[in-house]
Protein backbone atom coordinates (compact mmCIF):
# COMPACT_ATOMS: atom_id res chain seq x y z
CA UNK A 1 0.00 0.00 0.00
CA UNK A 2 1.00 3.59 -0.63
CA UNK A 3 -0.35 6.55 1.33
CA UNK A 4 0.02 10.07 -0.03
CA UNK A 5 -0.58 12.61 2.71
CA UNK A 6 -1.02 16.37 2.97
CA UNK A 7 -1.18 17.12 -0.74
CA UNK A 8 -3.55 19.51 -2.46
CA UNK A 9 -5.65 17.33 -4.76
CA UNK A 10 -7.38 18.37 -7.97
CA UNK A 11 -9.71 15.99 -9.77
CA UNK A 12 -10.51 17.71 -13.08
CA UNK A 13 -13.30 15.26 -13.90
CA UNK A 14 -15.49 15.95 -10.86
CA UNK A 15 -14.12 19.41 -10.11
CA UNK A 16 -13.20 18.35 -6.56
CA UNK A 17 -10.16 20.06 -5.15
CA UNK A 18 -8.75 20.56 -1.69
CA UNK A 19 -6.35 19.05 0.79
CA UNK A 20 -6.85 15.28 0.77
CA UNK A 21 -4.91 12.11 1.47
CA UNK A 22 -4.95 9.26 -1.03
CA UNK A 23 -4.54 5.61 -0.08
CA UNK A 24 -3.44 3.34 -2.92
CA UNK A 25 -3.79 -0.43 -2.87
CA UNK A 26 -2.24 -2.30 -5.79
CA UNK A 27 -3.33 -0.46 -8.97
CA UNK A 28 -6.39 1.38 -7.60
CA UNK A 29 -7.15 4.28 -5.32
CA UNK A 30 -8.75 2.70 -2.27
CA UNK A 31 -9.57 5.77 -0.22
CA UNK A 32 -9.60 9.56 -0.52
CA UNK A 33 -10.06 11.41 2.74
CA UNK A 34 -8.77 13.73 5.41
CA UNK A 35 -5.89 12.80 7.71
CA UNK A 36 -5.84 9.12 6.79
CA UNK A 37 -3.67 6.87 8.92
CA UNK A 38 -1.40 4.21 7.43
CA UNK A 39 -3.32 0.91 7.48
CA UNK A 40 -0.19 -1.20 7.93
CA UNK A 41 3.28 -0.93 9.45
CA UNK A 42 5.13 -1.40 6.18
CA UNK A 43 3.01 0.96 4.12
CA UNK A 44 5.01 3.54 2.21
CA UNK A 45 4.03 7.09 3.06
CA UNK A 46 4.76 10.10 0.87
CA UNK A 47 4.47 13.49 2.51
CA UNK A 48 3.06 15.67 -0.26
CA UNK A 49 2.96 18.88 1.76
CA UNK A 50 3.24 21.78 -0.68
CA UNK A 51 2.62 19.54 -3.67
CA UNK A 52 -0.32 19.22 -6.04
CA UNK A 53 -1.80 15.74 -6.52
CA UNK A 54 -3.32 15.37 -9.99
CA UNK A 55 -4.26 12.59 -12.40
CA UNK A 56 -1.48 11.20 -14.53
CA UNK A 57 -1.32 13.11 -17.78
CA UNK A 58 -2.56 11.54 -21.02
CA UNK A 59 -0.82 12.27 -24.33
CA UNK A 60 -2.71 11.17 -27.42
CA UNK A 61 0.06 12.07 -29.89
CA UNK A 62 3.56 10.62 -29.50
CA UNK A 63 6.14 9.13 -31.84
CA UNK A 64 8.28 6.43 -30.22
CA UNK A 65 9.96 5.41 -33.53
CA UNK A 66 9.82 1.68 -32.85
CA UNK A 67 9.82 -0.33 -35.06
CA UNK A 68 12.17 1.14 -37.61
CA UNK A 69 14.05 4.05 -36.07
CA UNK A 70 15.34 3.00 -32.61
CA UNK A 71 18.31 5.36 -32.90
CA UNK A 72 15.82 8.24 -32.53
CA UNK A 73 13.74 6.70 -29.72
CA UNK A 74 12.40 3.35 -28.63
CA UNK A 75 9.34 2.43 -26.65
CA UNK A 76 11.28 2.05 -23.40
CA UNK A 77 13.05 5.42 -23.58
CA UNK A 78 9.89 7.08 -24.82
CA UNK A 79 8.02 5.74 -21.80
CA UNK A 80 10.79 6.94 -19.50
CA UNK A 81 10.52 10.43 -20.98
CA UNK A 82 6.76 10.28 -20.54
CA UNK A 83 7.03 9.27 -16.89
CA UNK A 84 9.51 12.07 -16.20
CA UNK A 85 7.07 14.51 -17.78
CA UNK A 86 4.12 13.28 -15.68
CA UNK A 87 2.42 11.19 -18.37
CA UNK A 88 1.02 7.83 -17.30
CA UNK A 89 -0.79 7.08 -20.58
CA UNK A 90 0.45 7.76 -24.10
CA UNK A 91 -0.86 6.87 -27.55
CA UNK A 92 1.66 6.11 -30.27
CA UNK A 93 1.23 7.20 -33.86
CA UNK A 94 1.51 4.61 -36.61
CA UNK A 95 4.19 6.13 -38.86
CA UNK A 96 6.76 3.53 -37.90
CA UNK A 97 8.65 1.23 -40.28
CA UNK A 98 6.80 -0.97 -40.98
CA UNK A 99 3.75 1.17 -40.28
CA UNK A 100 1.06 0.03 -37.86
CA UNK A 101 -1.34 -1.01 -40.60
CA UNK A 102 -1.58 -4.67 -39.60
CA UNK A 103 -2.26 -6.68 -36.44
CA UNK A 104 1.28 -8.12 -36.23
CA UNK A 105 2.96 -4.73 -36.00
CA UNK A 106 0.24 -3.51 -33.66
CA UNK A 107 0.83 -6.47 -31.34
CA UNK A 108 4.58 -5.82 -31.46
CA UNK A 109 4.27 -2.25 -30.17
CA UNK A 110 1.59 -3.10 -27.61
CA UNK A 111 3.64 -6.00 -26.23
CA UNK A 112 6.71 -3.78 -25.89
CA UNK A 113 4.54 -1.10 -24.31
CA UNK A 114 3.52 -3.53 -21.56
CA UNK A 115 7.19 -3.87 -20.61
CA UNK A 116 7.29 -0.22 -19.54
CA UNK A 117 6.03 1.28 -16.30
CA UNK A 118 3.26 3.30 -17.93
CA UNK A 119 0.32 2.63 -20.25
CA UNK A 120 1.62 2.65 -23.83
CA UNK A 121 -1.25 2.40 -26.31
CA UNK A 122 -1.32 2.85 -30.05
CA UNK A 123 -3.36 4.07 -32.95
CA UNK A 124 -3.42 2.07 -36.14
CA UNK A 125 -3.13 3.53 -39.61
CA UNK A 126 -6.11 4.64 -41.63
CA UNK A 127 -4.63 3.45 -44.92
CA UNK A 128 -2.38 0.56 -45.95
CA UNK A 129 1.25 1.62 -46.00
CA UNK A 130 0.11 5.16 -45.23
CA UNK A 131 -0.31 5.51 -48.99
CA UNK A 132 -3.75 7.13 -48.84
CA UNK A 133 -5.24 4.68 -51.32
CA UNK A 134 -6.80 1.73 -49.47
CA UNK A 135 -8.27 1.52 -45.99
CA UNK A 136 -6.76 -0.80 -43.42
CA UNK A 137 -8.83 -3.56 -41.82
CA UNK A 138 -10.07 -1.12 -39.19
CA UNK A 139 -12.42 -3.56 -37.45
CA UNK A 140 -9.66 -6.17 -37.12
CA UNK A 141 -7.16 -3.62 -35.83
CA UNK A 142 -9.70 -2.42 -33.26
CA UNK A 143 -10.23 -6.00 -32.14
CA UNK A 144 -6.46 -6.39 -31.67
CA UNK A 145 -6.15 -3.36 -29.41
CA UNK A 146 -5.88 -0.21 -31.51
CA UNK A 147 -7.46 2.72 -29.65
CA UNK A 148 -7.89 4.98 -32.67
CA UNK A 149 -6.84 5.60 -36.25
CA UNK A 150 -4.54 8.08 -37.97
CA UNK A 151 -2.03 8.43 -40.78
CA UNK A 152 -0.39 11.25 -38.83
CA UNK A 153 2.53 12.65 -40.76
CA UNK A 154 0.82 11.99 -44.08
CA UNK A 155 -2.30 14.00 -44.97
CA UNK A 156 -5.14 12.11 -46.62
CA UNK A 157 -6.06 13.72 -49.93
CA UNK A 158 -8.85 11.47 -51.27
CA UNK A 159 -12.07 13.00 -49.95
CA UNK A 160 -14.22 9.92 -50.51
CA UNK A 161 -11.66 7.67 -48.85
CA UNK A 162 -11.66 10.03 -45.85
CA UNK A 163 -15.45 9.88 -45.76
CA UNK A 164 -15.36 6.07 -45.79
CA UNK A 165 -12.73 6.02 -43.04
CA UNK A 166 -14.86 8.32 -40.89
CA UNK A 167 -17.90 6.11 -41.43
CA UNK A 168 -15.92 3.04 -40.32
CA UNK A 169 -14.58 4.87 -37.27
CA UNK A 170 -18.08 6.07 -36.36
CA UNK A 171 -19.44 2.51 -36.47
CA UNK A 172 -16.60 1.41 -34.21
CA UNK A 173 -17.13 4.43 -31.90
CA UNK A 174 -13.41 5.18 -32.11
CA UNK A 175 -11.58 8.45 -32.74
CA UNK A 176 -9.92 9.21 -36.05
CA UNK A 177 -7.25 11.91 -36.17
CA UNK A 178 -6.01 13.99 -39.09
CA UNK A 179 -2.77 15.70 -40.02
CA UNK A 180 -4.04 18.66 -42.01
CA UNK A 181 -1.43 19.91 -44.51
CA UNK A 182 -2.11 19.84 -48.24
CA UNK A 183 1.29 18.94 -49.77
CA UNK A 184 0.26 20.40 -53.13
CA UNK A 185 0.45 23.88 -51.58
CA UNK A 186 3.76 23.42 -49.74
CA UNK A 187 7.15 24.16 -51.27
CA UNK A 188 9.28 23.50 -48.17
CA UNK A 189 7.60 22.04 -45.12
CA UNK A 190 8.23 22.97 -41.52
CA UNK A 191 8.68 26.73 -42.06
CA UNK A 192 5.80 29.20 -42.20
CA UNK A 193 5.30 31.11 -45.44
CA UNK A 194 5.78 34.63 -44.18
CA UNK A 195 8.49 36.26 -42.12
CA UNK A 196 10.42 33.03 -41.54
CA UNK A 197 10.39 31.84 -45.14
CA UNK A 198 11.37 35.30 -46.36
CA UNK A 199 14.28 35.36 -43.91
CA UNK A 200 15.63 32.08 -45.29
CA UNK A 201 14.79 32.88 -48.90
CA UNK A 202 12.40 29.97 -49.41
CA UNK A 203 8.68 29.61 -50.15
CA UNK A 204 7.78 27.61 -47.05
CA UNK A 205 4.39 26.29 -45.97
CA UNK A 206 1.33 28.55 -46.31
CA UNK A 207 -1.50 28.55 -43.80
CA UNK A 208 -3.90 27.66 -46.61
CA UNK A 209 -2.37 24.19 -46.69
CA UNK A 210 -3.85 23.53 -43.25
CA UNK A 211 -7.03 25.55 -43.58
CA UNK A 212 -8.24 23.81 -46.73
CA UNK A 213 -8.06 20.31 -45.26
CA UNK A 214 -9.45 21.36 -41.87
CA UNK A 215 -12.47 22.84 -43.63
CA UNK A 216 -13.01 19.68 -45.70
CA UNK A 217 -12.67 17.28 -42.79
CA UNK A 218 -14.89 19.26 -40.43
CA UNK A 219 -17.68 19.11 -42.99
CA UNK A 220 -17.18 15.37 -43.38
CA UNK A 221 -17.18 14.98 -39.61
CA UNK A 222 -20.54 16.70 -39.36
CA UNK A 223 -21.92 14.50 -42.13
CA UNK A 224 -20.64 11.19 -40.73
CA UNK A 225 -20.86 11.76 -36.98
CA UNK A 226 -17.34 10.42 -36.50
CA UNK A 227 -15.23 11.35 -33.47
CA UNK A 228 -12.74 13.48 -35.40
CA UNK A 229 -9.61 14.99 -33.90
CA UNK A 230 -7.88 17.83 -35.75
CA UNK A 231 -4.24 17.33 -34.81
CA UNK A 232 -1.64 19.97 -33.81
CA UNK A 233 -3.67 22.98 -34.95
CA UNK A 234 -1.51 25.95 -35.99
CA UNK A 235 -3.55 28.62 -37.81
CA UNK A 236 -6.07 31.05 -36.37
CA UNK A 237 -8.44 30.37 -39.27
CA UNK A 238 -8.40 26.67 -38.38
CA UNK A 239 -9.30 27.48 -34.79
CA UNK A 240 -12.28 29.51 -35.99
CA UNK A 241 -13.38 26.72 -38.35
CA UNK A 242 -13.35 24.25 -35.46
CA UNK A 243 -15.25 26.70 -33.27
CA UNK A 244 -18.02 27.09 -35.86
CA UNK A 245 -18.21 23.36 -36.55
CA UNK A 246 -18.49 22.52 -32.85
CA UNK A 247 -21.39 24.96 -32.58
CA UNK A 248 -23.20 22.84 -35.17
CA UNK A 249 -22.80 19.70 -33.09
CA UNK A 250 -21.06 16.52 -34.06
CA UNK A 251 -18.12 14.89 -32.34
CA UNK A 252 -15.36 17.32 -33.22
CA UNK A 253 -12.17 17.70 -31.24
CA UNK A 254 -8.90 19.54 -31.71
CA UNK A 255 -5.48 19.40 -30.14
CA UNK A 256 -2.84 22.07 -29.58
CA UNK A 257 0.82 21.48 -28.83
CA UNK A 258 2.84 23.42 -26.26
CA UNK A 259 5.17 24.67 -28.99
CA UNK A 260 2.29 26.14 -30.96
CA UNK A 261 0.88 28.04 -27.96
CA UNK A 262 4.36 29.16 -26.87
CA UNK A 263 6.37 30.01 -30.00
CA UNK A 264 6.01 31.86 -33.29
CA UNK A 265 7.93 31.71 -36.56
CA UNK A 266 10.52 34.00 -34.94
CA UNK A 267 11.75 30.88 -33.14
CA UNK A 268 12.75 29.30 -36.44
CA UNK A 269 14.91 32.33 -37.19
CA UNK A 270 16.49 32.04 -33.73
CA UNK A 271 16.77 28.27 -33.26
CA UNK A 272 16.86 26.97 -36.83
CA UNK A 273 16.04 23.29 -37.28
CA UNK A 274 15.26 22.87 -33.56
CA UNK A 275 12.10 24.90 -34.19
CA UNK A 276 11.17 23.27 -37.48
CA UNK A 277 7.97 21.22 -37.28
CA UNK A 278 4.87 20.24 -39.23
CA UNK A 279 2.64 22.18 -39.21
CA UNK A 280 5.02 25.10 -38.75
CA UNK A 281 5.11 27.77 -36.11
CA UNK A 282 3.15 30.73 -37.43
CA UNK A 283 2.42 34.29 -36.29
CA UNK A 284 1.69 35.85 -32.90
CA UNK A 285 -1.98 36.21 -33.88
CA UNK A 286 -2.10 32.45 -34.47
CA UNK A 287 -0.46 31.69 -31.12
CA UNK A 288 -2.96 33.89 -29.31
CA UNK A 289 -5.88 32.36 -31.23
CA UNK A 290 -4.76 28.90 -30.13
CA UNK A 291 -4.65 30.05 -26.51
CA UNK A 292 -8.12 31.55 -26.85
CA UNK A 293 -9.30 28.26 -28.33
CA UNK A 294 -8.00 26.46 -25.26
CA UNK A 295 -9.68 28.99 -22.98
CA UNK A 296 -13.13 28.78 -24.58
CA UNK A 297 -13.09 25.01 -25.20
CA UNK A 298 -12.77 25.11 -28.98
CA UNK A 299 -9.51 23.20 -28.57
CA UNK A 300 -10.13 20.53 -25.96
CA UNK A 301 -6.83 18.62 -25.88
CA UNK A 302 -3.18 19.48 -25.33
CA UNK A 303 -0.89 16.91 -26.97
CA UNK A 304 2.88 16.97 -27.35
CA UNK A 305 3.48 15.52 -30.84
CA UNK A 306 6.70 14.19 -29.27
CA UNK A 307 8.89 13.72 -32.35
CA UNK A 308 12.47 12.68 -31.56
CA UNK A 309 15.27 12.94 -34.11
CA UNK A 310 19.02 12.39 -33.89
CA UNK A 311 21.42 15.29 -33.48
CA UNK A 312 22.97 14.37 -36.84
CA UNK A 313 19.62 14.71 -38.61
CA UNK A 314 18.84 18.05 -37.03
CA UNK A 315 22.36 19.31 -37.91
CA UNK A 316 21.44 19.22 -41.60
CA UNK A 317 20.39 22.34 -43.48
CA UNK A 318 17.02 23.86 -42.69
CA UNK A 319 15.30 22.41 -45.74
CA UNK A 320 17.00 18.98 -45.43
CA UNK A 321 16.53 18.40 -41.70
CA UNK A 322 13.42 16.53 -40.52
CA UNK A 323 10.58 18.35 -38.82
CA UNK A 324 9.61 17.80 -35.21
CA UNK A 325 10.69 18.38 -31.61
CA UNK A 326 10.54 16.34 -28.44
CA UNK A 327 7.87 17.40 -25.99
CA UNK A 328 7.04 14.94 -23.22
CA UNK A 329 9.45 16.37 -20.64
CA UNK A 330 8.65 20.04 -21.28
CA UNK A 331 4.88 19.95 -21.92
CA UNK A 332 3.64 20.42 -18.37
CA UNK A 333 6.15 23.15 -17.39
CA UNK A 334 5.39 25.02 -20.62
CA UNK A 335 1.64 24.73 -20.03
CA UNK A 336 1.95 25.85 -16.40
CA UNK A 337 4.12 28.80 -17.41
CA UNK A 338 2.36 29.91 -20.58
CA UNK A 339 -1.25 29.18 -19.60
CA UNK A 340 -1.66 29.04 -15.82
CA UNK A 341 0.96 31.47 -14.56
CA UNK A 342 0.07 33.81 -17.44
CA UNK A 343 -3.53 33.87 -16.19
CA UNK A 344 -5.32 32.18 -19.09
CA UNK A 345 -6.34 28.95 -17.31
CA UNK A 346 -6.70 27.57 -13.82
CA UNK A 347 -4.76 24.45 -12.92
CA UNK A 348 -8.01 22.49 -12.93
CA UNK A 349 -8.78 23.65 -16.46
CA UNK A 350 -5.28 22.77 -17.62
CA UNK A 351 -5.52 19.28 -16.16
CA UNK A 352 -8.76 18.68 -18.04
CA UNK A 353 -6.95 19.51 -21.27
CA UNK A 354 -4.00 17.26 -20.43
CA UNK A 355 -5.72 14.31 -18.76
CA UNK A 356 -9.52 14.09 -18.57
CA UNK A 357 -10.42 15.24 -22.08
CA UNK A 358 -7.89 13.12 -23.99
CA UNK A 359 -8.77 10.08 -21.87
CA UNK A 360 -12.47 10.59 -22.57
CA UNK A 361 -11.96 10.88 -26.34
CA UNK A 362 -10.02 7.61 -26.42
CA UNK A 363 -12.28 5.78 -23.95
CA UNK A 364 -9.46 5.31 -21.44
CA UNK A 365 -9.93 4.64 -17.75
CA UNK A 366 -7.67 7.54 -16.91
CA UNK A 367 -7.63 11.26 -16.30
CA UNK A 368 -9.37 11.38 -12.93
CA UNK A 369 -8.88 10.75 -9.21
CA UNK A 370 -11.62 8.83 -7.41
CA UNK A 371 -12.07 5.97 -4.99
CA UNK A 372 -11.95 2.77 -7.00
CA UNK A 373 -10.32 4.60 -9.89
CA UNK A 374 -6.90 3.91 -11.39
CA UNK A 375 -3.86 4.73 -9.29
CA UNK A 376 -2.33 6.85 -12.05
CA UNK A 377 -1.32 10.19 -10.60
CA UNK A 378 1.40 12.78 -10.32
CA UNK A 379 2.69 15.02 -7.59
CA UNK A 380 3.74 18.45 -8.85
CA UNK A 381 5.58 21.34 -7.24
CA UNK A 382 3.86 24.17 -9.09
CA UNK A 383 6.17 26.76 -7.52
CA UNK A 384 9.43 25.02 -8.42
CA UNK A 385 11.57 26.19 -11.33
CA UNK A 386 12.29 23.78 -14.17
CA UNK A 387 15.23 24.28 -16.51
CA UNK A 388 15.24 21.55 -19.18
CA UNK A 389 18.81 20.37 -19.69
CA UNK A 390 19.09 16.59 -19.58
CA UNK A 391 16.44 14.33 -21.06
CA UNK A 392 15.25 10.79 -20.47
CA UNK A 393 14.45 10.68 -24.17
CA UNK A 394 17.22 9.53 -26.49
CA UNK A 395 16.75 12.80 -28.35
CA UNK A 396 17.29 16.44 -27.40
CA UNK A 397 15.83 18.20 -30.44
CA UNK A 398 13.99 21.05 -28.77
CA UNK A 399 14.37 24.83 -28.58
CA UNK A 400 13.34 24.80 -24.91
CA UNK A 401 16.65 23.60 -23.45
CA UNK A 402 17.78 26.12 -20.86
CA UNK A 403 14.45 27.91 -20.59
CA UNK A 404 13.28 28.84 -17.08
CA UNK A 405 9.82 27.34 -16.57
CA UNK A 406 7.48 26.64 -13.67
CA UNK A 407 5.94 23.41 -12.47
CA UNK A 408 8.10 20.40 -11.64
CA UNK A 409 6.96 16.78 -11.56
CA UNK A 410 8.20 15.28 -8.29
CA UNK A 411 6.53 11.84 -8.49
CA UNK A 412 4.81 9.94 -11.26
CA UNK A 413 2.76 6.95 -10.11
CA UNK A 414 1.34 4.50 -12.64
CA UNK A 415 -0.84 1.53 -11.66
CA UNK A 416 0.11 2.23 -8.03
CA UNK A 417 3.88 2.05 -8.65
CA UNK A 418 6.32 4.92 -8.55
CA UNK A 419 7.75 5.10 -12.07
CA UNK A 420 9.52 8.46 -11.67
CA UNK A 421 10.85 10.32 -8.68
CA UNK A 422 12.69 13.65 -8.84
CA UNK A 423 16.21 13.12 -7.56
Amino acid sequence: MLLIRNGYMIDPKSGLEGKYDLLIEEDRIKKIGKQLTPPCENCRVIDAEGLLAAPGLVDVHVHFRDPGFPDKEDILTGAEAAAKGGFTSVIMMGNTKPPIDNSDTLQYVLTKGKQTGIHVLSCANVTLGMQGKELTAMEELAAHGAVGFTDDGVPLMDKELVRSAMEHAARLDMPISFHEENPELIAENGINRGKASAYFGISGSPREAEISLVERDLQLALETGAHVNIQHISARESVELVRRAREKGGNIHAEATPHHFTLTEDAVIKYGTLAKMNPPLREEADRLAIIQGLVDGTIDIIATDHAPHTAEEKAKSLTAAPSGIIGLETALPLAVTQLVQAGYLTMLQLLRLMSTNPATLYHLDAGYLAEGGPADLILIDTAAEVIPEEYASKAANTPFTGWKLGGKVIYTISSGKIVYQEA
